[in-house]
């Protein structure tokens, strides 16, 4: 097993490297895409969450034999770095695995200030990132689309606790499930370095994307933010 890998499609947006440490995940999310192609495909996905079978130790003997340093390894896609609920030991493990081989890690959860325990392994080579939708309720509030993960404030403390420390910031504006709220991140909060904005892909919505798009570019360049649009969205931009 070759845990790392170069993803492909919407994920390469991301990043040219990743690493899925867990079988699945139990944040319960509405919205889930890996959730639904483990169901197409038969795989396992219960809320019983488990490291993938030797997961530090297949990631040790890759990077041993990659030889490869500076790259900037995603954790994780199709599912959370840090899972409500259980031991994620073994994330810190595959973290100093790749500090280690001179490699860098970008992290993306929804669990917030969890991740704390790890931001001594982190440096200014490293980004912590969270997913924000939006909410429902507005900025901070508990999101019925993510029962189970850390409610948004959670989150954006946790933003801000790593950019303190010198860890680079972002945030995965995608899927965007209230565009209203995605409007009161860009204006308000300095603490994040990178905004990665998408729209909502595979279930139904009311948002006219066309306008959200045009209208978080505007923000973007009124309050210099850095930001990137996603690939889908742009294309509702253009048309």
């Amino acid at each position: 097993m070759n845990p790392i890998y170069k993803p492909k499609g919407k994920a390469a947006e991301y990043c040219e490297y990743a690493l899925n440490i867990y079988d699945s995940c139990n944040h319960g999310c509405t919205y889930c895409w890996a959730r639904d192609m483990a169901k197409r495909f038969g795989r396992p996905w219960t809320g019983n969450v488990k490291p993938r079978k030797g997961i530090v130790e297949a990631t040790k003997r890759q990077l041993d034999t990659w030889q490869v340093t500076g790259k900037l390894i995603n954790l994780c896609f199709t599912c959370d770095p840090y899972p409500c609920g259980c031991d994620t030991s073994v994330t810190q493990q595959v973290i100093q695995a790749i500090k280690e081989s001179g490699n860098h890690v970008q992290i993306l959860t929804k669990s917030g200030m969890v991740a704390l325990r790890d931001f001594d392994l982190l440096s200014s080579n490293d980004w912590f990132g969270v997913t924000y939708t939006g909410g429902l309720n507005g900025v901070g509030c508990k999101n019925d689309y993510e029962p189970n993960a850390a409610p948004d404030a959670d989150r954006l403390l946790s933003l801000n606790a790593a950019h303190e420390l010198g860890i680079k910031t972002w945030v995965s504006c995608e899927p965007v499930t209230n565009e209203s709220g995605i409007y009161l991140l860009l204006k308000h909060y300095d603490y994040i370095d990178l905004y990665r904005i998408g729209k909502l892909n595979y279930y139904p919505s009311d948002i006219n994307w066309k306008e959200f798009g045009n209208e978080c570019v505007r923000l973007c360049e009124e309050h210099g933010r850095n930001y990137y649009i996603k690939y889908d969205l742009r294309k509702e931009m253009e048309g």
